[in-house]
């Protein structure tokens, strides 16, 4: 989501150099990004204050002149290096009392930037500018590593394939459950498609739920983040929980059918103007809990594996 304030700036500084600092694990998705130069790692572990780390980071990059800095997420830590840098001017909005770490502070209101997209582009607009229409992400793909990765697990560039992505870190009440996957994916093979089950180690049980019946490929733990970009850049259409993968299978050029519990396509859609949304918006939705309060999960188990099949089958009659 954070490419689409990069292609505003790129846009209106096309003079300008733009680096990202970001985890580690972000990298092959900032290498894909073209509006930037550079990435650069923040080493410290997730919730990790380190500001030891911070420290020695911001004195290199104190040597590299930067005018602004753009500071996305609303935590204290998160303004720290910036400050420790001396960069003259300090991008973001006030979030933890970060008065004097944030020197060029921008209001938040939740009910006009109601989308984390939003929330990032405001930041690289002038002060009192309206919103523009938000840039679509955009990664590029690469097709000599796309077919390394397809030649290596054995994938079939002639069919139709249908990722499958499974995984949601925030918790369960994110995911569809693992038997509507299961049967979605028989549902998707006798329909002429193949299926290509993707996510981290993390997945590896899902991904083997899923495909114990022989209906999907199970790719899940044995891929690096890098083929799995360029796997669904070769997927006409996906299927995803609102998760990372989601946004990147939007942002590669599948056809992405988004599957909402706890949260809503109105937070955190999909960016891609080609998708299919699937969300109940029940009394107790969305709840942004990690698990069912209720029990129930109803929001995810009353969209059904036909339901999104609908949707998939739409696609495949328009380009059939």
């Amino acid at each position: 989501m954070a490419q689409s304030l990069l292609k505003l700036l790129a846009s209106r500084h096309p003079d300008a150099d733009i680096d990202m600092l970001a985890p580690e694990w972000s990298l092959p998705i900032i290498e894909r990004m073209p509006e930037i130069r550079e990435g650069i790692v923040l080493s410290t572990r997730h919730g990790e204050l380190g500001l030891g780390k911070r420290r020695e980071l911001a004195r290199r990059l104190r040597q590299t002149g930067y005018q602004q800095a753009i500071v996305l997420p609303r935590s204290l830590k998160s303004a720290l290096v910036p400050w420790f840098a001396g960069i003259p001017q300090r991008t973001g909005y006030l979030g933890e009392m970060r008065y004097g770490l944030i020197n060029d502070v921008r209001p938040f209101n939740k009910a006009v930037l109601r989308q984390t997209v939003q929330r990032f582009v405001a930041l690289g607009l002038e002060p009192g500018e309206p919103l523009p229409a938000i840039p679509l992400p955009q990664l590029s793909a690469s097709v000599e590593n796309q077919q390394r990765a397809m030649d290596k697990f054995g994938l079939r560039p002639e069919r139709p394939a249908v990722a499958m992505m499974p995984g949601a870190e925030y918790g369960s009440s994110k995911c569809w459950p693992l038997e509507y996957f299961a049967e979605l994916a028989e549902l998707l093979a006798a329909s002429g498609f193949d299926v290509w089950v993707l996510g981290s180690e993390k997945d590896a049980a899902a991904g083997a739920a899923i495909s114990r019946d022989g209906y999907a490929k199970d790719l899940c733990g044995q891929t690096e983040l890098a083929d799995v970009i360029d796997l669904l850049a070769a997927c006409d259409q996906s299927v995803s929980n609102d998760s990372g993968l989601m946004h990147i299978a939007a942002a590669v050029g599948s056809r992405v059918s988004g599957i909402y519990g706890s949260t809503s396509p109105d937070f955190t859609p999909p960016l891609t103007d080609s998708r299919v949304l699937h969300y109940r918006q029940l009394d107790c939705s969305p709840c942004f809990r990690r698990e069912c309060p209720l029990g129930h999960l109803r929001c995810l188990r009353e969209i059904s594996p036909r339901t999104v099949l609908e949707g998939l089958l739409e696609r495949k009659n328009l380009i059939s």
